[in-house]
């Protein structure tokens, strides 16, 4: 996979987003939010249905999360999640347990086998996992909101001024 290529093309999958620039810009900022949390098998569901009930876009929101997940991002975030949970929980995780986990679910193993992976891990886990995956997320949910919007209005504008021109 060539990745000048795909970062064009999710450009291009940005600059042609339709609609309003607030739920754009929510939405994007939910898909970071959701892509950068250290829940691999559930993103996508949870994108989906966190922007239905936030009435934001869900192709935006899609889109951002796998610009935030994809396979050069995984071990950074894992690893900043589980030393940012370290930190703030009582609990202590390994990077070798997560590391056993991540190369299991890597192989694709479908939704139950994921599932069972994760739970093998055990609450703990989950909680520092969780814990540190929402405080590492959280400024760039808040960053990608705020350069994603003047980003959208400016989109508007100018498919605004094209329109009037025609």
């Amino acid at each position: 996979m060539n990745p000048k290529r795909s970062i064009k093309y999710f450009y291009v999958k940005f600059m042609r987003l339709k609609g309003d620039p607030q739920s754009l810009a929510i939405g994007t900022a939910i898909g970071v939010f959701l892509g950068i949390l250290p829940i691999m098998p559930f993103q996508t569901i949870l994108v989906v249905l966190v922007t239905v009930a936030t009435r934001s876009s869900t192709i935006a929101a899609i889109l951002s999360s796998f610009l935030a997940a994809n396979p050069l991002t995984y071990v950074p975030q894992y690893y900043f999640s589980t030393t940012i949970g370290n930190a703030l929980t009582p609990y202590d995780l390994t990077w070798s347990r997560i590391k056993e986990a991540m190369d299991l679910m890597l192989q694709d193993p479908g939704f139950y086998k994921s599932l069972m992976i994760i739970v093998e891990l055990g609450y703990e886990a989950v909680i520092v996992l969780l814990v540190g995956g929402a405080v590492l997320a959280f400024p760039f949910a808040v960053a990608s909101y705020f350069l994603s919007l003047p980003l959208f209005i400016k989109l508007r504008k100018r498919r605004e001024q094209k329109h009037l021109l025609n």
